[in-house]
């Protein structure tokens, strides 16, 4: 016997394996593309649209009504190496102390492991599970930053970054973040006034963001890093409408944001206001050097998958043919139902109880 249902389920099988595999290439595609625009791959991103230049004078951002960003630098100094130890490492505390001598009369505050989960729980506790899951230690410093400013506002500073000169000019840049040419924006230093839309979709989307991308280093930088703040100032850009409103926050006056060039490529201008001579990568994902590498074959690698995905449809395509037609040939030989045996079975019983009677 072979029931209907059956042999419906079997057909439709192979459309359905079709229908998935095609959805998932196309969401693969729509990923790539969004991440080689990310990096400006496919066209100029919205940070190029408004590109101040790193040596912007002080005098020219004065004549602005009035300071939005409070004379306040923190910085984070979580220690895995020997927690609960406080003090900085030789060349932090001389970086931070060129800060502290540029920038007379400012508030420096240092956050450390315990006072920044405390900081969490009392002011975001809808927040406190994601903070407390995060699988490396270096994305609950990715994320302070974001709650601080938004929270205090102010400027935040990585500890192996320095002052070359008195950051009060960039105190009339609304929010602002720091870009060395190389890709993705950085946010080893960002500023802002609090509650900024920017800020805040910075710290909103971080559960969305949330996701196991397997490779370490693309977990740091997408759930909570470098990539991950770039993609949320493209957000902003992509909800900034020409009248100066954002959907979901109030005010009309909200403009493009700014960033500071401190542009790492050979021959760039040098930089104007930071500086960097602390030892850095405190951490290490071990996969570093495959992104760099996709960084500089990205085209070769796109073009690849593609290709993949397009011989996947291809021979999806093919089974799910190959499959209808096998059905097809079989057609005329599939077992027929109860019912119908039986009337064949009476109809052939009868003919045979004629034949005898003529013979007899």
């Amino acid at each position: 016997m072979f029931p209907l249902a059956q042999l419906r389920s079997r057909r439709a099988l192979p459309v359905l394996v079709g229908v998935a595999l095609v959805s998932l290439a196309l969401y693969i595609i729509v990923r790539l593309l969004a991440f080689a625009q990310l990096f400006g791959k496919l066209g100029p991103p919205c940070r190029h649209r408004n590109h101040p230049a790193a040596g912007l004078p002080a005098a020219q951002c004065l004549r602005r009504s009035a300071p939005r960003v409070p004379q306040m630098i923190h910085q984070i100094f979580h220690n895995w190496a020997e927690p609960g130890n406080h003090e900085l490492p030789e060349d932090w505390a001389r970086m931070r102390q060129t800060c502290v001598d540029k920038n007379p009369g400012w508030e420096f505050k240092l956050w450390h492991t315990e006072d920044s989960r405390t900081f969490i729980e009392d002011n975001y506790n809808w927040f406190l599970s994601t903070y407390d899951s995060y699988k490396y230690p270096i994305q609950r410093v990715d994320v302070m930053r974001y709650f601080l400013i938004r929270y205090y506002g102010g400027i935040y500073l990585d500890l192996d970054n320095g002052c070359e000169e008195s950051l009060e000019a960039l105190r009339y840049f609304p929010a602002w973040t720091t870009d060395g040419g190389l890709g993705a924006l950085s946010n080893n230093i960002i500023g802002g006034h609090k509650e900024h839309p920017w800020l805040v979709m910075m710290t909103d989307n971080l559960i969305p963001y949330h996701w196991n991308w397997i490779m370490p280093y693309a977990i740091v930088m997408y759930n909570s890093g470098q990539w991950y703040l770039t993609a949320i100032w493209e957000k902003y850009h992509s909800m900034l409408r020409d009248d100066g409103t954002i959907p979901g926050f109030e005010g009309h006056d909200w403009k493009k944001l700014h960033r500071v060039l401190m542009d790492g490529r050979e021959g760039a201008d040098p930089w104007v206001f930071f500086n960097h001579g602390g030892h850095g990568g405190t951490w290490g994902a071990g996969d570093d050097w495959l992104w760099a590498w996709l960084g500089i074959h990205w085209m070769e690698v796109v073009a690849e998958v593609i290709v993949a995905i397009v011989f996947t449809i291809v021979s999806c395509v093919c089974c799910v043919r190959c499959v209808k037609r096998r059905n097809l040939r079989n057609k005329g030989y599939q077992k027929v139902g109860a019912v119908e045996e039986l009337e064949l079975g009476e109809r052939t019983n009868g003919r045979r109880s004629t034949e005898n009677a003529q013979q007899k």
